[in-house]
């Protein structure tokens, strides 16, 4: 009885406790073009019963396609009753495809996180990039927008979600923007590695 009492006791402890985990992106989150079970954030969940750390898993994907980073705010608060533990935060693509000024797309991904790590919330950032015809300068003004973040709260980071399927053709569709089932195989990998280590 004792050993089998310690035994519980030692699962109990090595596995992790009811975790709802908050995505918010853009169609890359949000699935365009492909079935909702074969984007990245259903496979992460997949990925994550299968690790059997995580007892009640909950995932929430709260993206839309075409959105930008002005309505993280909105949408987190929104989320907020269903007491996430962990918000991925992958917005900012489009805004950066729109021309939308740096500074801006700063501060709406700044008030979002502040929100988040206000409500007890882990937040992973994920990074992401503009083609390279928006010039030398706007590129690196964009890519700072992430590394700024990332520093200033600490945050767990994933650089650039798209790395290993941007401007890979057997990847993505025929638009060559939006990754295909195996690109969002990918994606999830590089992601679950990410969230496995705050979980």
């Amino acid at each position: 009885m004792k050993l089998i009492t310690a035994l519980l006791f030692v699962l109990i402890a090595t596995s992790i406790h009811a975790k709802t985990i908050l995505f918010l992106g853009d169609s890359l989150t949000e699935g365009y073009g492909v079935a909702r079970d074969k984007a990245y954030p259903k496979i992460i969940e997949q990925k994550l019963r299968q690790d059997g750390k995580v007892t009640g898993l909950k995932l929430l994907n709260g993206s839309i396609s075409g959105s930008t980073s002005a309505s993280a705010y909105k949408r987190l608060r929104f989320f907020l009753k269903a007491k996430p533990d962990i918000l991925v935060l992958a917005l900012g693509a489009n805004d950066g495809l729109r021309g939308i000024k740096t500074e801006v797309t700063y501060e709406h991904l700044k008030k979002t996180i502040k929100l988040a790590l206000e409500h007890k919330i882990k937040v992973l950032l994920c990074g992401v990039r503009v083609p390279p015809n928006y010039g030398k300068e706007y590129h690196e003004k964009f890519v700072s927008i992430f590394t700024r973040l990332q520093k200033e709260f600490n945050l767990p980071f994933v650089p650039r979600i798209l790395e290993g399927v941007a401007g890979v053709p057997e990847l993505n569709q025929a638009d060559g923007i939006h990754p295909n089932e195996k690109g969002h195989e990918v994606l999830a990998r590089t992601v679950h590695a990410k969230l496995k280590e705050i979980l």
